[in-house]
């Protein structure tokens, strides 16, 4: 037929196709190496040791199954409807009763809900900063928070950790050498408990005097803390940094690490004047978190069955941390050095430079184990001779193996 074009031609000869008028952020969204190894992972035979996954297993299925089922029999044009952009009435006040478990008292006019943490990240950042503008950060960080300060065009500044998390006075000292430097810097990222990728937990001190620092010189927390409810050691528990000043801190939560990831649930706690920008923000993208999604964590959080969950859950990734330290004791050879967390889901390794050679994730690929390269969590993807490696849903003996062939593809 006459003006039919030839298969496959998007475009008039001569017009560059639509990837060639891509935003210079377009860049920005490209697979990570963490994204990349999950259908590796589904090899058979391989062992991942990469993905930060809950143990879902944990949770009342039978329980869960009936109160959807009752949520969709008894209210169903309600929860399957449009809803609210601030989140359902009750959402909120259940949110505090969890800050509160971690001494963050707050009202649930503070509590913006949001399609889960990572949205929540997104929305936070993009409040704050404008293209150009510096994100301080920890080096290393979590690869999904560099995926939106890549997005929104922010240059991120590492700021190392140690056995103790971030040290509050290079960070002042980055954020003043910045400045300096003639760089804006509104915003200091931290995953403080547990740390993602290395398992460290900010010490009490530093979570005081990073506090500090950051309110003495204008610039806003963001505290990234979903595995704050997952300490081994149940009664003894650091205080948020969001406890420690609301004002300056702006606090990220999710249902994702205590519930389930699966429904996209999450929150912010902030300052009211900010909180409602949030929602104006939230609202242009999202018009509103999942209701039914909501009103499942709703339910189960309000319920009797969620701390015993919780405490079987962590109690498993108690044991497969404890799996993971002795395997790594055995298998690992001299040079290399681990961090032993506290709670969480990660552990991260420091190989001798001389057995880092080469491509890691594939050398460990080609043994038959999946790991994250410690280059992913940097923003600029350089060489790195670390690797996270997770315990949180990996059974015990794949745990001992995985970290076997680690060793093995060490010594090779």
């Amino acid at each position: 037929m006459s003006g039919t074009a030839p298969a496959g031609r998007t475009s008039a000869p001569g017009v560059p196709g639509p990837a060639a008028l891509f935003a210079r952020r377009a860049e920005q969204f490209r697979p990570s190496p963490v994204r990349a190894v999950f259908e590796i992972a589904m090899r058979p035979g391989m062992i991942s040791l990469a993905g930060g996954n809950p143990d879902t297993g944990a949770l009342p299925h039978a329980v869960l199954a009936g109160t959807a089922a009752r949520l969709l029999a008894e209210r169903g044009p309600e929860v399957l409807q449009y809803g609210s952009g601030a989140g359902i009435e009750r959402l909120p006040e259940l949110v505090c009763r969890l800050m509160d478990l971690e001494g963050a008292a707050t009202d649930p006019g503070r509590i913006q809900i949001t399609a889960g943490s990572q949205a929540g990240i997104d929305l936070v950042v993009k409040l704050f900063c404008d293209p150009g503008d510096v994100v301080v950060a920890e080096g290393p960080t979590y690869v999904g928070a560099l995926g939106v300060f890549g997005s929104y065009e922010f240059a991120v500044s590492h700021v190392d950790v140690d056995d103790d998390g971030l040290d509050p006075e290079a960070v002042a000292e980055r954020i003043d050498a910045l400045r300096a430097a003639g760089r804006t810097v509104k915003l200091v990222y931290t995953v403080p408990t547990f740390h993602n990728p290395t398992g460290v937990t900010l010490s009490e001190e530093r979570r005081r005097r990073l506090v500090a620092v950051c309110a003495e010189r204008g610039v806003v927390v963001l505290e990234d803390d979903p595995y704050g409810l997952l300490g081994f050691d149940r009664e003894h528990r650091l205080p948020s940094l969001y406890s420690l000043d609301p004002e300056t801190v702006v606090h990220l939560g999710s249902f994702s690490k205590i519930f389930s990831p699966g429904l996209r649930v999450g929150w912010i706690a902030a300052s009211p004047a900010v909180r409602s920008r949030l929602q104006i923000a939230a609202e242009a993208v999202t018009i509103h978190p999942s209701v039914l999604g909501q009103e499942l964590a709703a339910e189960y959080v309000g319920g009797e069955h969620w701390r015993p969950a919780l405490d079987r859950a962590v109690a498993r990734y108690r044991s497969r941390c404890a799996a993971m330290m002795a395997a790594l004791e055995e298998h690992m050879p001299e040079g290399v050095r681990w961090t032993r967390p506290a709670g969480g889901f990660f552990t991260w390794l420091d190989l001798d430079p001389a057995r880092a050679h080469g491509d890691l994730l594939h050398r460990a690929i080609d043994h038959g184990v999946v790991v994250v390269p410690g280059g992913a969590c940097y923003a600029d993807a350089r060489p790195s001779t670390s690797l996270r490696l997770a315990f949180s849903a990996a059974a015990e003996e794949d745990i001992a193996e995985g970290v076997r062939r680690l060793g093995r593809m060490l010594r090779a």
